[in-house]
């Protein structure tokens, strides 16, 4: 006859068997965590409280440790219009990209067939050139001379003659820059729909204005969601965009960071705009995220 666990016993050993898995699951997190607090909250806690510096009385010029929430509401009060205009071309961008890359998308997905890597491979390809590099070249392209900025003005498209050095440009850099970065979560997202789905719906006698309204498009907002996120959020902050092919006139909050952190050495305004610019974006996101009913993607 067998001998008799107690069972006591075994639930005794249950127990240090869980409290054993917990550990090395704690311990598994502590690189990421240590991640984390070294390359994103200390430098946000080192960021929000140089926003707070007050100026030296002593020595103009130099900041020292204080609580000058100030910084805030002077910083805002001053770059709002930067801070408008960045919102403004960044939703465009992102709506141009997203119009630009969901049919690419869906083709690449459902109709390209043996051709799927290869078009994937040359939508991921001119993100590995330097992106400076891809500014540049479209500052080549929309020159004045250019065969772009020719051929519309034959049409009489362009008001002002001209593309660079416009907001029209800047908006064009940056949907050209972050492209990839809504056609791929995108691609993924329509890559998992079962096509069976989009077939019944033909079945069913559905145009396909109403099979797409009603099948492609709900079952690929986590994809839209993303994009549109990835899209958005790097082309707010960005400047190089506004540096090289817009104006004075079409500067973004990026270019009012950089030039305060770098030319006027104004550490507390350029951080304040920074926290400021993040703290938006962040109830922005949520917001949208909320009203566009994914939630399970935070």
């Amino acid at each position: 006859m067998a001998p008799v666990v107690p069972v006591a016993s075994v639930t005794t050993k249950v127990a240090q068997a869980s409290k054993q898995r917990s550990r090395i699951a704690y311990l598994l997190l502590i690189p990421g965590l240590g991640w984390l607090a070294i390359f994103f909250v200390i430098p946000l806690v080192t960021l929000f409280m140089t926003s707070l510096q007050a100026e030296s009385a002593s020595k103009p010029g130099t900041y020292v440790p204080g609580i000058q929430f100030s910084n805030y509401t002077d910083a805002l009060a001053e770059y709002w219009p930067q801070f408008v205009r960045s919102f403004v071309y960044a939703g465009l961008a992102t709506a141009f990209a997203l119009v630009i890359a969901y049919p690419l998308a869906y083709f690449i997905a459902f109709k390209a067939g043996n051709w799927r890597s290869l078009m994937l491979v040359l939508v991921v390809a001119p993100a590995f050139a330097s992106f400076l590099l891809r500014t540049y070249a479209w500052k080549t392209i929309l020159a004045d001379d250019g065969p772009v900025t020719s051929g519309l003005n034959a049409l009489h498209l362009l008001p002002d003659g001209r593309i660079l050095n416009t907001g029209i440009a800047v908006v064009a850099g940056l949907t050209y820059n972050f492209l990839p970065f809504m056609v791929l979560p995108l691609y993924a997202s329509l890559d998992k729909i079962d096509y069976r789905l989009i077939e019944a719906g033909n079945d069913l006698y559905g145009s396909p204005q109403q099979v797409f309204r009603k099948v492609t498009w709900p079952l690929s907002m986590p994809g839209v969601v993303a994009g549109t996120l990835l899209t958005f959020i790097p082309a707010a902050g960005d400047f190089i965009n506004a540096e090289l092919l817009g104006s004075t006139k079409d500067k973004m909050i990026g270019n009012v960071i950089q030039t305060n952190f770098i030319e006027f050495r104004d550490y507390p305004t350029a951080s304040a705009l920074s926290f400021a610019l993040m703290a938006v974006i962040l109830v922005m996101v949520l917001s949208y995220i909320r009203r566009s009913g994914t939630e399970d993607l935070v």
